[in-house]
């Protein structure tokens, strides 16, 4: 039987890859999404775009579904805390998304200019506005989240939507949003050829560079600009209550885990050489390398964040005590355990099969398929 302060660090850790799985495989079929108004130029050109994700969309949603089921059953008081404050902003998402699959099912029902224009618009909107809100999320993190817990442990928030973009959470944002499209430049090399081929290693060229840029200026930006959230004392043993440990805010402690372990700067420095990989890999046509490459960035990305936070998840910048930490915000001992059991179970298996289905339609769309296969694809 693995002891409380461990299971809660082996859930951090899996959340962690559950949103690496969730960036770097809803992320190509939003960055496509993004991508469609810049690529494709008539209605053939945009079907391309739309089946070249048009298998596994759908798929790729389940690591959303999956992200949000870890955070309500591993860190329940994260959640509670996290759609309290950022309520709007997911009500956003959600609508967002909502544009998704009616966009995808609906587009080819009519054969009319307007109306696949009005779909593409929502494949659009339901593509881009979820990068950028979680980017924007994550950099509020960063920022601290203006939430306090009352004795009896009730969520009080005393913020508003707009507080929440300030410009270090924009700049996260762009970043994420960078993120997909490069991911979404990558996949469409994958999946066509010719013209369409050729634009999208223009994206991935832009928006690799966009990546490195945000990256990094988001990186000084901690080290200089906002002040961190330190430690002082907790029993990572303890109960999962928030107001039982100190915690200061000190200028520069966003950095102490890379001073204190160098060879995790290795993981930040990777994010911002992957990109520039990624691109030059699509260059000399080795797109499936570029392919692994941008999703190495996203991990890189992501954990540089989580470590960067580490142990906090969820800081409160008007309550620094009922900040959250992974020793703090966990479920009970018991719960962890059944539930690292079962994703122990399922986990690999669901990995399996998403990349038995991406090898299975590994094949580039093209105008000729759309000819032969008309009324099967979007």
């Amino acid at each position: 039987m693995l002891d409380y302060e461990t299971l809660r660090f082996i859930w951090w850790l899996l959340i962690g890859v559950i949103l690496v799985a969730f960036m770097v495989t809803d992320g190509f079929d939003m960055g496509v999404g993004c991508l469609l108004p810049l690529i494709a130029r008539n209605d053939d050109e945009r079907r391309v775009l739309i089946n070249s994700v048009g298998a596994h969309w759908e798929g790729n949603q389940v690591w959303l579904i999956l992200a949000g089921g870890a955070l309500f059953a591993a860190w329940p008081r994260v959640y509670a805390a996290a759609f309290s404050g950022f309520y709007v902003a997911m009500i956003l998402v959600l609508c967002a998304l909502f544009f998704r699959p009616l966009a995808f099912d609906y587009r080819g029902k009519i054969a009319n200019a307007r109306w696949r224009a009005l779909w593409d618009t929502g494949l659009v909107i339901g593509s881009l506005v979820p990068p950028v809100v979680f980017g924007i999320a994550f950099g509020n993190l960063f920022l601290g989240v203006p939430f306090a817990f009352t004795p009896q442990l009730h969520v009080d928030y005393f913020g508003t939507f707009w507080q929440l973009l300030s410009p270090f959470a924009l700049l996260c944002g762009l970043l994420s949003l960078s993120l997909v499209v490069m991911q979404g430049g990558v996949w469409l090399q994958l999946k066509t050829e010719g013209v369409i081929c050729q634009r999208a290693l223009s994206a991935t060229r832009h928006s690799a560079l966009l990546v490195v840029l945000c990256f990094l200026l988001a990186g000084y930006w901690l080290w200089a600009g906002i002040d961190g959230f330190v430690l002082l004392a907790q029993d990572a043993n303890g109960p999962s209550n928030p107001l039982l440990k100190s915690v200061a805010i000190l200028p520069g402690a966003r950095m102490n885990h890379f001073i204190r372990s160098p060879l995790l700067l290795i993981i930040p420095l990777l994010g911002m050489l992957l990109p520039i990989l990624a691109f030059y890999a699509c260059l000399r046509g080795r797109t499936i390398r570029g392919f692994l490459f941008a999703s190495l960035t996203q991990a890189c990305v992501i954990f540089t964040a989580g470590i960067t936070l580490f142990p906090f998840v969820m800081p409160s910048s008007v309550s620094p005590l009922s900040s959250l930490t992974v020793w703090d915000s966990t479920s009970s001992q018991m719960t962890l355990e059944i539930m690292l059991v079962i994703v122990l179970i399922f986990l690999p298996i669901v990995l399996l099969y998403t990349l038995w289905s991406y090898y299975k339609m590994l094949g580039r769309i093209n105008l000729e398929t759309l000819r032969r296969n008309d009324h099967e694809l979007y």
